[in-house]
């Protein structure tokens, strides 16, 4: 049974960082919601204000997520990769694809904000509230007159998000002012400084994660941060950091590889969290993410949760007409069932129907892709992908996170939790990081990558018969970073991770890739079958070799390097000086 009301979205409660005014770059409007004085007293106090940071937490929802990526070709064409982003003139943005969550409050009086709320979103906005809101925080809360002990769990929490905040800016934007205190001083020197290195940052958000791993509660109270969502924080920030400063050739990056195996290790010996499976690799990849209840789940280390007329969200029914699809390069790097790739398989049947391309392969293919016999809502099956349509663009139509309950299709009532931090995330970046550094052993793929492919019932990875794909988007990459890479694609596809997976292993040239805008194959017999079942597909265009052209206007994408980073807006160049506009923009 879960609780009467969820804490990390009981920002609510306080609502100091949506009050702020979008000013400068540091939001300079004062907490005036709060006198320090006379709130700061006690646990209750900290724990209330530590509240509000819990809506930036990024979760896993699938709407429309990786669409900015070489997995998904929307129905609309991305701005980013399509190389029409424009520079914002103020700080109200956001480029990773994602959309909003509408909540229901209820009706027993207990506030849960009615609002939309971001999600994806905090950190790719030049927006400094949040930080302003945690440096305040800082300042005064030695005031409670409560044990050290307890005041360091509500730091803590205060250190994880003001780390998550920063990490998120540099992916953003790189550079960033960086201010670990609270500004009263509202002098122009203090206020307009110049942005401090990228390196610099992220060594003083590693200081703060690390001092949130050190003080919060291994076992916090239901739907707190604890230690082990700060350790699958820091694993996810340095393997990030690890791999960019390798291949943007930033150097140091075995300090960041090396920590992110070790909180990666950290938590797998923790012995509390295993994948989700009941025995069933047919099924079991596609139900873990339609259930109404994640707390106790043994992959969910941090779960958003949700239930019935307290909160809800209308996630499952937006899916089912999110009009996006997962790209044909997306579907070709899927393996075959003997664990071989489909250019090297001697059992890939091709691509000339939908069927002929299901079939032999990993079983994460049709439980991430409505095939035939799929239950689109209710008894409504699917006998043709539905092409040409508000369902999907490619044909390739991502059922993650959908389900076929009228319950969870209604508006805004559906009840199914979303991951924060899933383990088998965590049993990826091992698997990588050790690779990254030359020490992954058959140990390290049995403990990580293997266990992944038990539940959907694959072969083991086995390093000494791994062969090189020649179809790879990675020729020079070493067989065995390439396919970790692989497997990282196709477990965590529709969760957010793609782009950022792009940027930091530098390899934005991916989307040239024709196949990243091409859909399924539609030969004129499949196109006849549609007719046949009186279904018009005729606006749906196709290339020379039959494949759906989702972008008739162009045949490929092209990748420009000032992509890396996010533009600063006008505005905040204006306001600063000292702060230069970002390479390319």
């Amino acid at each position: 049974m879960k609780n009467k009301y969820i804490l990390y979205i009981a920002c609510a409660t306080l609502t100091v960082v949506a009050s702020c005014k979008r000013e400068s770059f540091l939001n300079r409007a004062p907490l005036s919601d709060i006198i320090p004085a006379n709130f700061f007293k006690n646990e209750t106090d900290l724990q209330l204000y530590c509240n509000q940071y819990y809506s930036a937490l990024t979760i896993q929802n699938f709407l429309r997520a990786d669409d900015n990526s070489d997995d998904k070709a929307n129905a609309t064409l991305n701005p980013i990769l399509a190389g029409t982003y424009t520079i914002p003139s103020a700080a109200t943005h956001n480029y990773s694809g994602s959309t909003t969550l509408d909540f229901n409050s209820n009706t027993s009086g207990t506030v849960i904000n009615s609002n939309t709320v971001n999600v994806n979103q905090s950190g790719t906005d030049w927006d400094f509230a949040l930080i302003r809101a945690c440096n305040f925080f800082l300042a005064n809360y030695q005031k409670a007159n409560i044990p050290d002990a307890t005041k360091n769990i509500y730091v803590g929490e205060t250190l994880f998000f003001r780390a998550n905040d920063f990490w998120k800016k540099v992916k953003a934007f790189g550079d960033v002012p960086y201010v670990n205190h609270y500004i009263v001083d509202t002098s122009k020197s203090v206020l307009y400084g110049p942005r401090m290195p990228h390196k610099q940052v992220m060594d003083s958000v590693l200081k703060d994660i690390n001092f949130a791993i050190a003080n919060l509660p291994a076992a916090p109270a239901n739907g707190r941060l604890g230690k082990y969502a700060a350790l699958a924080l820091k694993a996810r920030v340095c393997l990030w950091e690890g791999t960019y400063r390798k291949y943007a050739g930033a150097g140091d990056e075995t300090t960041y590889l090396q920590a992110a195996s070790d909180a990666a290790e950290q938590i797998m010996n923790s012995g509390l969290y295993k994948l989700y499976s009941t025995g069933n690799p047919t099924s079991d990849y596609y139900n873990l993410f339609i259930q109404d209840e994640l707390q106790g789940n043994p992959e969910a280390i941090l779960p958003m949760r949700y239930l019935q007329s307290i909160l809800m969200n209308g996630i499952d029914r937006s899916l089912g007409e999110a009009a996006d699809g997962y790209s044909k390069d997306f579907v070709n790097s899927i393996l075959c069932s003997d664990g071989l790739p489909t250019s090297l398989s001697p059992l890939y049947k091709g691509d000339d129907t939908p069927e002929d391309e299901s079939t032999n392969r990993d079983p994460r293919y049709k439980q991430q892709i409505a095939t035939r016999g799929f239950d689109f809502l209710a008894g409504d099956i699917i006998t043709l992908p539905r092409i040409g349509t508000t369902v999907t663009s490619t044909g390739y139509q991502p059922i993650k996170g959908r389900s076929s309950l009228l319950a969870a299709w209604n508006a805004n009532a559906s009840t199914y939790d979303f991951f924060i931090f899933r383990y088998a995330e965590t049993l990826l970046i091992e698997a990588e990081a050790k690779a990254e550094l030359g020490q992954a052993t058959q140990t390290t793929i049995d403990n990580t990558i293997n266990k992944l492919r038990d539940r959907v019932g694959m072969p083991h990875m086995i390093i000494a018969n791994l062969v090189k794909d020649p179809k790879s988007n990675f020729p020079t990459l070493p067989v065995l970073i390439d396919e970790i890479r692989r497997e990282r694609r196709i477990e965590l596809g529709s969760e957010g991770f793609r782009f950022d997976d792009i940027k930091r292993w530098r390899a934005g040239t991916l989307i040239n890739n024709p196949n990243t805008i091409l859909g399924m194959k539609l030969t004129p017999a499949l196109r006849a079958q549609y007719t046949a079942a009186k279904l018009d597909v005729s606006s749906v265009v196709v290339d020379a070799n039959n494949y759906i052209r989702q972008y008739p206007s162009i045949t490929n994408r092209t990748w420009n390097d000032k992509m890396y980073l996010l533009p600063i807006p006008t505005d905040e160049l204006t306001l600063n000086p000292n702060i230069k506009q970002n390479p390319g923009w």
